[in-house]
């Protein structure tokens, strides 16, 4: 079993308001990450909220299979979020992809590429590596502990850089898609 975690809990405080609630292409900047995970066959999803949760909560679409959890430690950075999204998985999960509610770009075709090589090696994190730079990543439930442990505006990029021998990197031909941090970034996808 494969949990899909989208972290949605932030302030925003580079783009001035929640940019989880932001319509892109007909739809909230959170639900593309969640329609990634759903169409990409992740046994379930786990959205962390925080920031303005309620309004959150509101605008989101869940599958059967999709819930919500609440971070009330969200200022206190990124790390907290990604806990509280693991300690929420199924008992019988034995990965989390980590997605972020600010990356459009990222496909159902990349989490299935991170489930497919987590699945086949049974690597202790598995991530996505783009012409230029890295992607999401697949933590096994190996690493959830260590995880847990994490502190401040920090995440799964802290444990890969701590332990690079744990990492399998599964490339991507393509350049990353765009995080959305400020207006002007959003404005760049918009076709």
């Amino acid at each position: 079993m494969i949990t899909g975690i989208v972290l949605a809990a932030g302030r925003s405080s580079r783009f001035g308001r929640p940019k989880q609630l932001l319509e892109h292409r007909g739809k909230p900047l959170v639900q593309h990450a969640v329609d990634a995970a759903i169409e990409a066959g992740l046994d379930e999803v786990v959205v962390v909220l925080g920031y303005e949760a309620e309004r959150v909560r509101l605008a989101l679409r869940l599958p059967q299979n999709g819930r919500v959890v609440s971070n009330a430690r969200f200022e206190e950075g990124l790390s907290t979020s990604l806990a509280v999204g693991l300690e929420a998985a199924a008992r019988e999960s034995e990965g989390a992809v980590v997605l972020l509610a600010d990356r459009p770009g990222i496909t159902a075709e990349h989490i299935r590429a991170l489930a497919a090589a987590f699945l086949e090696s049974r690597a202790r994190i598995v991530r996505l590596r783009f012409r230029n730079g890295p992607g999401p990543s697949l933590l096994s439930r190996e690493v959830w502990e260590k995880a847990h442990r994490l502190a401040g505006d920090t995440g799964a990029r802290t444990l890969i850089d701590a332990r690079p021998d744990w990492v399998q990197e599964v490339v991507v031909d393509a350049d990353a898609p765009a995080d959305i941090d400020t207006p002007g970034d959003l404005e760049r996808l918009e076709p």
